[in-house]
């Protein structure tokens, strides 16, 4: 049984969709990030940066926060999405870094400007709006000529990078301009596992289709 520390948010989502991909069995801790609830001590103790996603296997008493240290574990836990053979598995953690180090984060950042306090920091949204762009043509030029970021198969840099894409409209971004990215959005969206995933600790909306 894997214990599970989430909100409904992408950094959460993208655990919740690769456990339902996976078919790992799984409690879920809502933790109501809203509320103040990731500074709890309880939550703390598995996740000392109070952020959440955070993860406990009873099985091998592991406890780890970091939503792409816990994507690795579960794929290496379970064998599946997350290739092992060298390039494949390269490829794989490359895009997830890259998840991890830019698409997160700046896309994060103009949800808070330009969703959440529209009008404060032209500045700002003019910044993170940008980069967004820019991010999102890199996406579309890495998927014109692979199904999936790491190549042929599904990965766990899919999982990574689709909860992200999935508030385009928070970034005031329309997947009609990015053709390759809205093609896979749509086939990941798809997938039952993702659509169960998505709901998860509660449901929020449908899932956002352009």
């Amino acid at each position: 049984m894997i214990d599970f520390w989430t909100w409904t948010t992408p950094n959460g989502r993208k655990v919740s969709i690769l456990l339902e991909e996976l078919g790992l069995p799984y409690r879920t801790h809502a933790v109501d990030i809203t509320r103040g609830e990731q500074f709890e001590p309880a939550f703390l103790e598995v996740s000392p940066n109070n952020k959440i996603p955070a993860i406990r296997d009873a099985e091998t008493g592991t406890a780890l926060m970091e939503s792409g240290a816990i994507l690795i574990y579960l794929a290496e836990k379970a064998g599946r999405f997350l290739p092992s053979e060298p390039e494949k598995r390269y490829r794989t953690l490359e895009w997830l870094m890259w998840q991890m180090g830019g698409l997160g984060p700046f896309l994060g950042q103009a949800h808070h400007f330009l969703k959440f306090n529209a009008g404060k920091a032209p500045y700002a949204e003019e910044r993170f709006h940008a980069e967004a762009e820019r991010l999102y043509r890199v996406l579309d030029a890495r998927l014109a000529d692979n199904a999936y970021l790491a190549g042929d198969e599904y990965t766990i840099a899919d999982i990574a990078c689709w909860p992200w894409v999935s508030r385009y409209e928070w970034q005031r971004i329309s997947l009609d301009d990015y053709p390759n990215v809205k093609r896979w959005y749509l086939e990941v969206a798809a997938r039952p596992a993702v659509q169960r995933g998505y709901q998860v600790p509660h449901k929020v909306n449908e899932i956002p289709l352009p």
